[in-house]
């Protein structure tokens, strides 16, 4: 079977699959098991220091000299919530994990710190990096000007044909078209209402509208939906609940677990942990925060109130108190090696396609 097309030639790859960026879950090990498979390992840095964005990327480069993108978060963080916001949501924090049977550190207002993937861009840079996506927004024109100048390949986020329309006038050249399906934080950066397009809807309406490479994301999770997306109009898959219970997953053994049992109805869309509308599993973090009626702060300062609590519970490994990011088809997740569930989705997509070319 012949797999090359635009995306894999741009991107320099084999087959034209990505592993979604995960913060919190992935590893450079799942992202250089993804690329020395031959598909397109993503590496997560969102909010991170650039020096930890050098550690990362520098234990990648040790375990693969194939390419790999890295993910950052592009958008204008609001201004740190007002101290009575902030005051009430850490105590209402603080109870619930009492209540509990832990004890979670304060954030103290004064230390609230943001950094800017302004402060990031340069690093990767000065790396190498052949290849950047970004999520919740997109650079200005500053940036765009500056990943065109070293030649990158430059993948926007988009969970609406606006959104892709929007990215491909700035410069982006190629589309992650992000369904409601999807696991994790929404990439919705148009102002309105939240976008709530399923992908089967997106991402035709997006290929039919930029004409460039569009990669399919959503509920994604085996050969049929790879076939499905192809069908569609999509250039490549990106897949992120696949790769949740791998082996090089961060999920802690519960989480897995968790996981392991779900089915299509156990997510939601929350804003309760980071500030930010996210799909996970409803447990008893989302479901008390959710009804204690208190005000959530903007991301990201929800999300830098809710880490340290839902930090001493991941050590606990009690999954009722964690975020447990997660697509909708996420319950079908192998516990496996990154490495074998990549070979399997490719040799499932081959077998369907036995005479004719993915491309």
């Amino acid at each position: 079977m012949e797999w090359k097309n635009e995306l894999t030639r741009l991107l320099g790859i084999t087959y034209p699959l990505i592993q979604a960026p995960m913060l919190g879950i992935t590893t450079p090990a799942m992202v250089a098991a993804i690329s020395n498979s031959g598909g397109l390992g993503s590496l997560p840095i969102g909010g991170l220091s650039p020096e930890k964005v050098i550690a990362l990327i520098r234990e990648v480069k040790s375990l693969t000299a194939n390419p790999f993108a890295v993910n950052m978060f592009t958008y204008e963080p609001e201004l740190a919530p007002d101290r009575s916001t902030f005051d009430g949501m850490q105590a209402l924090i603080h109870e619930l994990y009492q209540a509990a049977g832990f004890t979670p550190a304060a954030v103290k207002y004064e230390d609230l710190q943001v950094h800017s993937w302004r402060e990031q861009l340069p690093v990767l840079i000065a790396a190498g990096i052949p290849s950047v996506s970004f999520t919740f927004g997109m650079p200005d024109a500053d940036g765009f000007a500056l990943m065109k100048a070293h030649r990158m390949h430059i993948m926007g986020t988009a969970t609406s044909v606006a959104e892709a329309v929007a990215l491909k006038a700035a410069g982006a050249d190629i589309i992650v078209a992000q369904g409601i399906e999807a696991g994790g934080h929404r990439g919705s950066f148009l102002p309105g209402a939240l976008s709530q397009t399923g992908t089967m809807a997106l991402v035709p309406q997006i290929a039919d509208r930029v004409h460039m490479p569009v990669i399919a994301a959503g509920g994604i999770m085996d050969a049929r939906g790879i076939a499905a997306a192809r069908m569609l109009g999509a250039a490549g898959v990106q897949m992120g609940s696949a790769f949740l219970r791998c082996h090089e997953s961060l999920a802690t053994p519960a989480q897995k677990a968790v996981l392991g049992q779900i089915t299509d109805t156990d997510t939601q869309l929350t804003r309760a942990i980071s500030g930010r509308w996210a799909r996970g599993v409803r447990n008893k973090l989302i479901t008390e925060l959710e009804a204690a009626g208190e005000a959530f702060c903007s991301y990201p300062f929800q999300d830098m109130l809710t880490q340290p609590a839902r930090k001493v519970a991941r050590e606990a490994d009690n999954p009722q108190w964690i975020n447990i990011w997660a697509g909708q088809a996420a319950g079908k997740a192998q516990a496996w090696s990154a490495a074998d569930i990549f070979a399997e989705l490719v040799r499932e997509t081959a077998l369907l396609f036995p005479n004719n070319k993915f491309a």
